[in-house]
């Protein structure tokens, strides 16, 4: 959502605001914003709350369940890897016609003519494999490998729940500062309509300024301009929600703009969360893990594989002999079995030290990322911590202003209650109150975006405001 436009509307409200010289003042706080909203609960007619569309949105949006189907993929991964090198073995079998076959070694009376009318059916089932004892650290790098990579897409989840949490936040506090401009200007208008219709029968009179009618005429023109320009926004912001979550009717509450309830407090508590929380560090770990991980694999390769092969078979062929001396070797009919110490060395030598440089190389990389994540990150969040600190003062200081715009529109209205004060008087003071009171709802909402930065930055989503 383009929060400009928002701004836009507010600026426009406050000048139209001032033009409305005997529209009476709501009581109020020193500053505080006076607004009408009407009562509403959350979950009546639709409406949910920020932590209710958070949640929503982190069910349905596409990005998250795409973050989550590849966290799925890499556990996946986890088990083949702790299953294959246990898995390497082979099953074969088969059937088939065989010749009626008699005798020994010595003497046979069939002949070499295998292909006979006389025929059996013959069949075999055999299995072997080796179970890995002592593999120089290939298997348990595997493993550690395939740990990192599951670890890495749990923390590109969280990252990508933190961006989706930015995008509802913004469209959520945006929605809000364009339906509080929609109040204003509807008070506005009612104000202008009655302004109107105060000046149109002074200058019927002969006792008004015509320059005076002119000028709020020109102010309700654009207010039918920054109207249209109000309701776009907010269904454009409805329109980000919904898709968001998934919910085709969603609304938010009918309340204001309220500044965050997080207490900020010194930035190295927030360095020191975001070295903790803060996602991106945690891919960062992960991929350094995974590629330390694979540099000890390309080592392993040096070094032969240890194992225990097993074997065992089955054949049976009825129409042949079996042959009984164990000198003879039987193809038949034979039942088998047996077990050894086997190793398989791989004396690729010279590819295999390349691999290592490679893997080397690329652990290089990632350290390297390491240290840009480690430093940017840290910019980053003493860049929001400073937006924070910028809005709040802004909040303070036009708060101020507006409790004194208000004393000064009020000494001015009693002037002219008492007669001794021209209406025109009015118009300055009451731009000053309108301009400062507009200023400070407009920083409100910029805080809660600053607040809604400094907890993506730091990946301490709680300290973000909650909208309420």
């Amino acid at each position: 959502m383009n929060r400009g436009s928002p701004r836009r509307i507010v600026a426009t409200a406050a000048l139209a605001f001032a033009a409305t010289l005997l529209c009476p003042l709501r009581a109020e706080q020193p500053g505080t914003i006076a607004l009408a909203f009407p009562e509403a609960q959350a979950g009546a007619n639709g409406a949910r709350t920020l932590p209710q569309i958070l949640e929503l949105s982190e069910k349905n949006h596409p990005n998250i369940a795409q973050a989550r189907a590849k966290i799925a993929q890499a556990r996946a991964q986890l088990d083949q890897a702790h299953f294959a090198p246990f898995s390497q073995f082979k099953l074969t079998g088969g059937v088939a016609i065989a010749p009626v076959l008699g005798g020994n070694n010595t003497f046979s009376p069939n002949t070499d003519i295998s292909l006979t009318s006389s025929l059996g059916v013959a069949w075999r089932v055999g299995i072997d494999g080796v179970i890995p004892v002592w593999t120089f650290g290939k298997i348990s790098n595997l493993w550690d490998a395939a740990g990192a990579n599951v670890r890495l897409s749990e923390a590109t989840l969280e990252k990508e729940r933190d961006a989706v949490r930015a995008d509802v936040r913004r469209a959520f506090f945006g929605l809000q500062l364009a339906r509080d401009a929609q109040l204003l200007l509807k008070d506005v208008r009612s104000a202008l309509d009655k302004g109107r219709s105060a000046m149109q029968a002074q200058i019927d009179k002969d006792e008004g300024d015509p320059i005076d009618l002119l000028k709020l005429e020109t102010y309700a023109s654009e207010i039918d301009v920054r109207e249209v320009e109000a309701e776009r926004w907010v269904k454009v912001a409805l329109a980000g929600l919904r898709f968001y979550t998934g919910v085709a009717d969603l609304d938010i509450p009918a309340s204001p703009l309220r500044p965050p309830r997080h207490q900020l407090g010194h930035i190295t508590r927030y360095l020191g969360a975001a070295s903790l929380y803060r996602p991106e560090i945690a891919m960062v770990r992960a991929g350094l893990a995974a590629r330390s991980a694979q540099v000890q694999m390309a080592r392993a390769d040096i070094f032969p594989d240890i194992g225990v092969g097993v074997q065992v078979g089955l054949a049976a062929a009825p129409r042949i002999a079996e042959q009984i001396s164990p000198y003879v070797v039987d193809p038949g009919n034979y039942f088998r079995y047996g077990a050894a110490l086997v190793f398989q060395w791989k004396l690729d030598v010279l590819p295999t030290l390349a691999r290592i440089r490679y893997a080397e190389a690329q652990l290089d990389e990632v350290r390297a990322q390491q240290r840009f994540a480690l430093g940017g990150v840290g910019a980053e969040v003493e860049q929001a911590y400073a937006e924070v600190v910028d809005w709040t003062k802004r909040v303070a200081i036009y708060g101020k202003a507006v409790a004194t715009a208000k004393k000064w529109l009020i000494t001015v209205q009693s002037g002219i209650d008492m007669g001794t004060i021209a209406d025109k008087e009015l118009l300055e003071p009451a731009k000053a109150y309108a301009q400062n009171r507009f200023n400070q709802l407009n920083a409100v909402m910029e805080l809660d975006l600053a607040m809604a930065r400094l907890a993506k930055a730091t990946g301490w989503d709680s300290i973000a405001p909650d909208g309420t």
